[in-house]
């Protein structure tokens, strides 16, 4: 129970989602559950890369700001992004005014669409994820051999502000592990949902040549 609490519902969640009112819909619905849409996807690394240095909850506080902001994390819109969006950004009081993220998220667009033209960001993504039985106690760590590979196979293609940390917690966040705490309630709905998941995949992307797997062996 050290990595538990217990819920207004008297059911045990994961520790961390017991910090703040908002924390327990977001654990409850969203964070470590599957995801294979791009923009989704696209959007949840977006928001870990600027809450680099910052606490989760502020970022959650401000996600639909983020989403107004952004055009709802729309790739190919963001990646025609110019020096007025930057200067618009950064007079925005509903996000986090900070240049080298604001760039960052321009410039991550622009690789995302070079890779979508090979595939898809999520067949790209799930290339990553890790089998089941090379996972550690739940919440005992905060980076991983496939978050590290993840991070570097993102920097070579030219993204930014997507370190190894950033990385595990987008992946713990979309799915792609399931991180609940082992008494957690919602971990067997995790659980069950990654059982039913459909993952996908393409030939460019999730072969036994592909980058992903590649990237992944050397880093191992």
């Amino acid at each position: 129970m050290a990595n538990e609490f217990i819920a207004p519902d008297g059911h045990p969640r994961c520790l961390w989602c017991g910090g703040a009112p908002e924390f327990l819909p977001y654990h409850d619905n969203e964070w470590g559950f599957p995801v294979d849409n791009d923009q989704r996807l696209f959007e949840k690394l977006c928001l870990e890369s600027f809450q680099s240095g910052l606490s989760w909850r502020t970022i959650l506080n401000k996600r639909e700001n983020f989403r107004a902001a952004f055009h709802h994390f729309d790739i190919h819109q963001v990646a025609r992004f110019n020096e007025d969006d930057v200067q618009r950004l950064l007079q925005d009081a509903g996000i986090i005014r900070h240049r080298g993220k604001i760039e960052a998220v321009i410039n991550n667009a622009q690789r995302a669409l070079e890779m979508i033209e090979e595939g898809s960001l999520a067949a790209f993504f799930w290339g990553f994820e890790p089998a089941l039985d090379a996972l550690q106690e739940p919440q005992s760590q905060t980076t991983s051999p496939e978050s590290v590979a993840l991070s570097t196979s993102l920097k070579k293609r030219g993204w930014k502000f997507v370190g190894p940390t950033t990385a595990f917690a987008f992946m713990q966040a979309m799915g792609l592990i399931n991180d609940h705490a082992s008494g957690c309630i919602t971990r067997k709905k995790a659980a069950q949902a990654r059982r039913l998941f459909t993952r996908p995949a393409n030939k460019r992307h999730s072969s036994p040549g592909s980058p992903a797997t590649s990237e992944l062996a050397q880093n191992k």
